[in-house]
């Protein structure tokens, strides 16, 4: 009995060691000849160089790519096209370090906006736009957008990318609403009757709730759709100028994505089905154009759907969505205490005072555990479409945010992560059981050097949007006990793959 034991002992430290073996060439950088190495420690031109028509594929619950499972902890980059760019806030060379230090650590998907839209200069957008006025683009962003493409085709890596965004922070829904001179009256959120907007209310000024109404319109106006679907119509049949490549062809792309955080915001009957036309008619769209790649919607999930579970499953059981995804922001719901979403200095909590951020990461662990069993239940049952056939519900579930603040509320890179690193490795356990097919938490700061606590035009990019506090959610590269966990979850994630 012994000797069995040690041979099994043996074999099981065989196995860890060759599954480590490709993060670890990977993080020892460039070989002699200054050739990156890649995740299977090889140069680029072997096992991870992308083949013709390698696309991520569903069955069932799970992703594949060949005959191979693809399963992934990856991160949000929604800037990386801005860094691909040579115009302003372009940083090539800060843009191939950052995916180098991603593959080092084993992470080969990255979730990307597209591009910013509508007026520029408004408090808390992010800058610059892509696109200017309707169908008008700055190039240079474009031609960043194929230059990050091409250099996911390098690596191996593989992107989400998404063209349309329900919340004010890169333009989205309030843009088109602007762009076609809607004006409305909304209820004021302190009870003292209606406010008059011609344009859309900046949440930070204006009011949240006051956002929210107005932008709702958005899925009754068909007159601002039909500019959103001629922007995902530009972006989808482009060809890259930097490949020649056209992107309907390119293995990177592992999805199109309708919207960030899309939202019907009114919970009524009429923008409920309208919601759902919409997801319905963009993702038809997008596979007229583009037959090879996936494509889902950007949801949070139940919370994003009004919190009914029968508007979740009604966008995710359209036919040309391809999986379901989630998000989840425990400090943003209220489950590990009260902060406002604004900033507030007074927000820190002092050194030595009990910190919820810590003392409650059980809580937001479990509520995200509950949160996620919702979804897969919600999902994963047969169901009738609306011609009475029996379909299959189940897909694959991709967490493709979440977020945890650091320690006290601090914002610094380096400052303490003990409860974000609790919560991560909860999350990553998910993936590696396969629980989940994936996830990309929120989000790699990387490299970047944070000069104001709310972004100023020019500063470096972190994944904090202009509307946050920079190094709120952001991991940097000088969070190490991160990485560390970021990397040993990637490491037992492959080797629980290879022995399934």
């Amino acid at each position: 009995m012994c000797s069995l034991k040690l041979v099994i002992y043996i074999r099981c430290c065989i196995v860890m060691l060759l599954c480590t073996l490709p993060l670890r060439a990977a993080a020892n950088g460039a070989d002699a000849d200054n050739t990156p190495a890649t995740q299977c420690g090889t140069k680029k031109g072997c096992c991870c160089q992308m083949a013709e028509q390698e696309f991520v594929r569903t069955d069932g619950g799970k992703f594949y790519i060949g005959k191979e499972e693809y399963r992934f902890i990856g991160t949000n980059f929604w800037y990386g096209a801005i860094l691909g760019s040579t115009g302003k806030g372009g940083n090539r060379e800060r843009l191939k370090a950052e995916l180098d230090d991603m593959l080092a650590l084993g992470i080969d998907n990255v979730r990307i906006l597209v591009g910013g839209d509508g007026r520029d200069s408004i408090p808390s957008h992010i800058a610059p736009k892509l696109q200017t006025a309707p169908g008008v683009y700055d190039e240079q962003l474009l031609e960043g957008l194929d230059y990050i493409i091409a250099e996911l085709e390098k690596r191996g890596m593989r992107a989400v990318l998404y063209m349309n965004n329900a919340w004010e922070w890169s333009g989205g829904y309030g843009a088109y609403l602007d762009w076609v001179g809607f004006s409305a009256e909304v209820d004021s959120s302190d009870g003292k009757g209606k406010k008059f907007f011609k344009q859309t209310p900046v949440p930070s000024i204006d009011g949240w709730w006051e956002y929210m109404q107005y932008v709702g319109n958005f899925m009754l106006n068909d007159e601002a759709k039909a500019l959103a679907a001629q922007h995902v119509r530009n972006i989808v049949s482009r060809v890259s100028s930097v490949t020649g490549r056209a992107y309907k062809d390119s293995p990177a792309i592992m999805a199109w994505e309708i919207a960030n955080e899309p939202r019907c915001f009114v919970n009524d009957e009429l923008h409920r089905r309208k919601f759902v036309e919409w997801i319905d008619e963009q993702s038809r769209l997008i596979k007229a154009i583009d037959p090879n790649h996936l494509v889902t919607t950007g949801s949070e999930g139940v919370h994003g759907c009004e919190e009914s579970v029968e508007l979740f499953q009604a966008i995710h059981r359209l036919p040309c969505i391809d999986y379901v995804c989630i998000h989840i922001w425990p400090n943003n719901w209220g489950w590990i205490g009260k902060f406002n979403q604004n900033y507030d200095a007074e927000k820190t909590i002092a050194e030595g005072a009990p910190d919820p951020i810590v003392d409650n990461v059980g809580a937001a662990c479990d509520s995200t555990m509950r949160y996620i069993r919702q979804a897969i239940e919600a999902v994963n049952t047969t169901y009738r479409d609306k011609d009475g056939v029996t379909r299959d519900g189940k897909r694959p579930i991709v967490i493709e945010e979440f977020g945890y603040p650091r320690d006290r509320f601090l914002f610094t890179a380096g400052s303490p992560t003990k409860g974000r690193d609790a919560y991560y490795k909860t999350l990553f356990a998910a993936i590696e059981d396969g629980t989940v097919a994936g996830c990309n938490f929120w989000g790699w700061g990387g490299r970047a050097k944070v000069s104001h606590t709310i972004w100023q035009r020019w500063d470096d990019y972190v994944c904090d949007p202009a509307q946050e506090e920079q190094g709120l959610n952001s991991v940097f590269a000088a969070d190490t006990t991160t990485l560390d966990i970021i990397r040993q979850s990637v490491e037992r994630m492959r080797c629980r793959m290879r022995q399934e």
